[in-house]
């Protein structure tokens, strides 16, 4: 079926949970009000409904394929390339200085939803671009900036991650491919690296590797990692390209799903040594590579609630034509179509709402990222960074595990037709099950969350945050509608689970540290659901006052419904999962060892 880009849902969640117009009085940002994010949603959503929505079946049943150390795309995907960066869409968040459009995140994150609900394996590609050129903002000189930068926003060039190596999974301070010092000040790469997204490809004609490799005599762990700018054919002094760098591709993986987005493995210099130069300082590496990593980390996030977003279109547009056995309260006297029955709406509604909860806190999210960029006040800044920090754990860790069940709930509403290729509903269960596992696992995100985000302020940013939410429920309790007194007391509840969790977290990370890191993913999971909810509380308010006004009553009747549907089906779980964190701690690691 095709794609349709829910512009309405991104609107309502960028004008009434984001605002905006906030963002709009940051400065640089001036011209970035509704009007502009309305302008920019409309004409993403044609280019990727029109482009790159058709090519994403072609890319699961043909796809990229390598042969002699090159790589061939699925038909379509190089002229669709050419397309996304003439139309200017890599550029939408990077600086005007460089070619870019300087908007806001909070537009952007739009942008990339719609990206990879079209296409998820096309989107990698702009995805990857985005960190290394984030990283040449963040440390790179201003040579390397206006030579590689300019040429990554056109689509001309792209860019890539590496990091893991066969030996070193999520363990970066295993790494082990080596840099050696040249006398003209750059430094010859060897060594090898795995699960690299688009690390070969046909759809640009230059290709930029940021490495992470070990400069002769550094440290050990992760102290001793450097970061490298390596690009696939060398640049000239006027720019032009030249010889062939000694970085090849020497094989491509086989994949459960995203079967389009080459993921390589790269050999670095079997011919005498890559060129590369170093990003930044020496044995920095690691800091300026973990800037790729969060911006790719909210990016993977955006994709769990793209391909949700798919994948509950897909379902819905089957249950309408889907006829089969009469509804049970006798409303019809013949089959209907499965909409009408009870569980399938309530498979519909649940993919619904945690797709929309998610959407939410993300749109939120990037308010508070660009505020903390772009805001005059320093204490200001200082705050809405803390708060972007503790959420990106939670938009790419909760999003990415919703997406796996709101993707394999589509399956099941389609019952076994779901199981069947053809019908294309399993596409977006394979292409989803890498999500929770990409740029960081579930349970590195759930340490992250522990470790940086909570244990190490004592809970302070996170009590803020139950400040906030509780605030929500004042505002819930001013109200007298059935779906305001349901949504206040799941609510609340949800968040008196999440600040016990909390306290137990801080309080006992350093004395019981293996209880506490046995439920790290389900405070992940928790958290993500309670500040998702927390949004959907927001949404609800916004959408009645709306109603009120006489504003596209259909859509906020929708909007309160969803809402309400969060609050008591999923938002009520979280004193189910802080049971489980706290009084169930001691009986994860209560099997011996020898059991298993």
């Amino acid at each position: 079926m095709s794609y349709r880009a829910p512009l309405k849902d991104m609107l309502f969640a960028i004008k009434e949970l984001a605002n905006i117009d906030a963002v709009a009085a940051l400065p640089g940002f001036e011209e970035a009000g509704f009007d502009t994010a309305q302008a920019v949603l409309e004409e993403a959503a044609k280019f990727n409904e029109g482009v790159l929505a058709p090519l994403n079946r072609e890319g699961d049943v043909n796809p990229s394929s390598f042969s002699d150390g090159k790589v061939i795309t699925t038909p379509g995907f190089k002229e669709a390339f050419k397309e996304f960066g003439a139309g200017g869409w890599q550029g939408l968040q990077h600086p005007t200085d460089f070619g870019g459009q300087g908007l806001p995140k909070t537009i952007g994150a739009a942008c990339v939803e719609m990206l990879n609900s079209a296409n998820m394996s096309f989107a990698l590609c702009p995805l990857l671009t985005d960190g290394a050129i984030e990283a040449l903002l963040t440390a790179g000189t201003p040579e390397q900036q206006s030579s590689f930068i300019p040429n990554m926003i056109s689509g001309q060039w792209t860019g890539t991650m590496n990091l893991t190596e066969p030996q070193a999974g999520s363990d970066l301070a295993a790494v082990r491919t080596r840099a050696e010092p040249q006398p003209d000040g750059s430094y010859k790469l060897f060594g090898t690296k795995i699960f690299i997204t688009y690390g070969e490809h046909d759809m640009a004609e230059n290709i930029v590797h940021l490495v992470l490799a070990r400069v002769s005599g550094a440290p050990e762990g992760v102290k001793g990692i450097s970061l490298f700018l390596v690009p696939k054919f060398m640049i000239n002094a006027d720019g032009s390209l030249g010889a062939r760098n000694d970085v090849h591709c020497v094989s491509i993986e086989h994949k459960l799903g995203i079967k389009a987005s080459p993921t390589a493995v790269l050999q670095f210099g079997d011919h005498g040594g890559a060129v590369g130069q170093i990003v930044g300082q020496e044995n920095q590496g690691l800091a300026y590579m973990f800037v790729m990593m969060n911006a790719a980390r909210y990016a993977v996030g955006m994709q769990g609630v793209a391909v949700a977003e798919r994948a509950y279109q897909q379902a819905v547009a089957y249950a309408r034509d889907r006829v089969q056995s009469r509804p049970v309260d006798g409303s019809t006297p013949a089959a209907a179509a499965i909409i009408h029955h009870p569980d399938i709406r309530r498979m519909l509604m649940t993919m619904r709402a945690y797709t929309e909860g998610c959407r939410a806190m993300a749109t939120v999210a990037a308010a508070a990222y660009d505020a903390a960029h772009a805001h005059p006040d320093a204490e200001v800044r200082k705050q809405n960074h803390a708060f972007y920090e503790f959420m990106v754990p939670l938009v790419k860790g909760y999003s990415t595990e919703m997406s796996v069940e709101v993707t394999s709930l589509g399956i099941q509403v389609h019952g076994g037709m779901g199981y069947i290729e053809e019908t294309g509903a399993a596409q977006y269960y394979r292409d989803a099950r890498i999500l929770p596992i990409y740029e960081g696992t579930s349970a590195i995100q759930a340490n992250d969350l522990v470790g940086r985000k909570t244990a190490r302020d004592g809970g302070v940013v996170a009590k803020a945050i139950a400040a906030q939410i509780e605030g929500t429920e004042t505002d819930l309790k001013a109200r007298d509608s059935a779906a305001c007194r349901a949504m206040r007391s799941n609510l609340q509840a949800a968040r008196m689970a999440f600040v016990d969790v909390v306290d137990f977290v801080a309080g006992k990370t350093k004395a019981s540290p293996n209880d506490v890191f046995a439920g790290s993913v389900t405070y992940m999971l928790l958290a993500g659901n309670v500040v998702a909810g927390w949004q959907m509380a927001r949404a609800l308010i916004a959408a009645e006052d709306r109603l009120a006004e006489g504003v596209d009553p259909e859509f906020m009747r929708a909007k309160i419904a969803t809402a309400r549907f969060y609050g008591d089906h999923l938002l009520c779980k979280a004193q189910g999962l802080r049971h489980s964190i706290i009084d169930g701690a001691e009986s994860v690691n209560a099997m011996p060892l020898a059991a298993f």
